[in-house]
């Protein structure tokens, strides 16, 4: 039989999960616009210097003059000072940085050239911020901006810092900067508008509780150790972030320095966190106390839009790296109550936040060491947990009804026929023939409806299935197949799998699971499809098969992927080949061929560049399991 290409057997879910720009629904996101502000300026506290990093809009290049190269100006004055002079008064007048006993550092001038502003582009640019009810502003239409890079240095760490902008006689900013702030790899806060001068205490200690006066000045992701509990059918989850200085006062780190993590230090540190955790804050499930799996652990960082991965190994801090924790209980059904008894606190943290999540979304609240038990109690009502169950073939399609008792009676007629024909023909009486064979008759129709026996339709008499019941059919298998990637134990997804794939198709994606699944251990994420929609579906019959059919179908898949409490979204159009087949009375589908996969936003507006168009690519099995790429893809 001839091959049709195929795509990647993970063509849906990946499609799904590909999250470099996905929506992220349940992540915090900036209103404030100032990361889409005609003026940014980057700053970034460190050891022995302030780094500045600015992007000035090319409107605004007069207030910077001191910047600007000499080449640049056609008409210089003669008398312009040299770049060390401009760069005092760039110091004392333009953007300072004065410490607690009043020293202004000076700036250093490293790089200046024109650039494209870089893309911050917030997704609710132009749109109403729901606290406000200001439009959130929308980055400039002219990308063009100076860049510079400056450092100010100094040569005992200061207590305190005053960041200053550009000033006018009236104490107010001379134009729009929009900052962030940085203590070494820790972000201070998130985009802000620096309009006023800002004074940051800063912890060389622990630069994660370095912080602001203004307490308008500060980071959403302010906790240092949080814990996350997830509950789903078949599986609850504990979640759990911790920055490696606290874990100093439970456990011994093991590590050669003080202050680093050297990139050969990093695995077995993650392991010895992950097994740390195994034996801490104990979860009950239905007052059960269920034995931890762990499920996987990574290095995280605090980013403008919430947690992220850190993909690369790369040397880190004590003081800044962060580890993030999954353990896994395994459940019967949808649990009724769920507690964790949280038991780690330092002199620091005494109040962590603790957020359940279940299908009705998160529910936020805190423990302390005087109340340290996290409860989470199941009040879904409608909720329902999600099945696979096999897909019965319409028997209208291989089946026929006989009405076995009025055939009988119309059987009967025959010789009653035969004896009112002689008799008439005789002359004889035919009262009591009539009235048998109206008897019979209606004796017939009257047992109609019952004692009828099926029996299989012949091939030539059997009808077409119809695109509305193709698009019924289609959309149960797609649900069946995603659903079955929900389950963890690899016997469970084949078995899953089974009721609504067969053939060679079923034994391709099976084989892809399993090395998925192992990806998945060693540090991936597992993808869930929440939500399957077949827009159309057109049959074409196959004459050699009856009851074989291709689809010409096209769906949208929805997929999420959460963890540590914030969920990526990514939803992807297909159109494809399926072909599904009858077997032992089941619809399965037993060929797919991916025609082409696009990319669209689920939640925010439409905008140019946002959808994907790509042709399948690849091999058999296709749009229907997950692979390496898409775990990879989560992270």
């Amino acid at each position: 039989m001839k091959t049709p290409a195929r795509l990647c057997v993970t063509a849906v879910i990946l499609g799904c999960l590909l999250l470099g720009t996905a929506v992220s629904r349940a992540d915090w996101i900036n209103l404030t616009g100032a990361e889409t502000s005609r003026n940014i300026a980057e700053i970034y506290v460190l050891d022995d210097h302030v780094k500045l990093i600015l992007e000035i809009f090319v409107g605004d290049l007069e207030t910077f003059e001191e910047l600007i190269p000499d080449d640049w100006l056609k008409d210089m004055d003669g008398d312009r000072p040299n770049v060390t002079e401009r760069m005092k008064q760039f110091s004392l007048s333009r953007f300072q940085f004065v410490t607690e006993g009043g020293e202004q550092l000076q700036a250093q001038l490293q790089l200046v050239e024109p650039r494209m502003r870089k893309d911050r582009q917030s997704p609710f640019a132009g749109m109403i911020n729901p606290l406000t009810r200001q439009r959130v502003p929308e980055a400039p239409a002219d990308k063009r901006v100076l860049y510079a890079e400056l450092i100010y240095p100094f040569t005992e760490r200061p207590d305190t810092l005053t960041f200053i902008p550009p000033m006018d006689e009236e104490g107010r900013a001379q134009v729009t900067i929009g900052f962030i702030a940085y203590h070494k790899a820790v972000p201070v806060i998130d985009f802000r508008y620096l309009g006023a001068p800002a004074k940051v205490a800063l912890d060389w200690d622990d630069p994660w509780y370095t912080k602001f006066d203004n307490p308008n000045l500060k980071r959403h992701h302010k906790s240092a150790l949080m814990s996350f509990l997830y509950m789903e059918p078949f599986e609850v989850r504990h979640e759990i972030l911790t920055r490696v200085r606290d874990l100093e006062q439970w456990m011994d780190l093991g590590l050669r320095g003080d202050e680093y993590i050297e990139v050969e230090e990093l695995e077995p540190l993650k392991q010895r966190i992950g097994e740390f955790f195994l034996n801490k804050n104990p979860v009950t499930v239905d007052g059960k106390r269920l034995k931890p799996i762990l499920d996987r652990s990574n290095y995280v960082k605090v980013a403008l839009t919430g947690i992220q991965l850190i993909e690369k190994p790369q040397r880190l801090e004590i003081s800044t790296a962060i580890v993030g924790v999954i353990l896994a209980y395994i459940t019967d059904g949808m649990p009724q109550q769920v507690s964790v008894d949280w038991e780690l606190f330092t002199d620091q943290i005494q109040r962590v936040p603790a957020t359940a999540i279940d299908p009705a979304g998160p529910l936020l609240s805190y423990v302390e060491p005087q109340d340290r038990v996290h409860k989470w109690t199941n009040y879904l009502k409608n909720y329902k947990i999600p099945t696979v169950e096999q897909v019965a073939v319409d028997k209208a399609l291989t089946t026929m009804q006989v009405p076995v008792a009025s055939i009988l009676c119309l059987i009967g007629l025959i010789p009653v026929a035969r004896k009112w024909s002689q008799r008439n023909k005789d002359g004889g009486p035919t009262g009591a023939l009539m009235a048998t064979g109206a008897l019979m008759l209606v004796a017939g129709l009257a047992l109609y409806p019952f004692a009828r026996v099926s029996i299989a339709k012949p091939n030539a008499i059997a009808p077409a299935l119809t695109d509305s019941d193709a698009k019924l059919v289609l959309q149960a298998l797609l649900k069946n197949v995603y659903r079955a990637f929900d389950f963890r134990e690899e016997e469970d997804v084949y078995d899953k799998l089974a009721l609504s794939v067969d053939g060679d198709l079923l034994a391709d994606i099976y084989l892809q699971s399993r090395k998925s699944l192992q990806i998945q251990k060693a540090g991936g994420a597992q993808a869930k499809v929440k939500d399957v929609e077949v827009r159309a579906a057109s049959v074409n019959g196959k004459p050699d098969r009856p009851l074989a059919y291709t689809l010409k179908a096209n769906w949208t898949a929805l997929g999420t992927v959460g963890h540590w409490g914030h969920i990526h979204t990514r939803k992807n159009l297909y159109d494809a080949l399926v072909t599904v087949d009858a077997v032992d009375g089941h619809w399965r589908i037993t060929d797919l061929e991916l025609l082409e996969e696009q990319r669209i936003d689920p939640y925010g507006k439409s905008r140019p560049g946002s959808g994907e168009r790509r042709p399948a690519i690849g091999g058999r099995g296709s749009a229907l399991s997950r692979t390496e790429s898409q775990t990879q893809a989560i992270k």
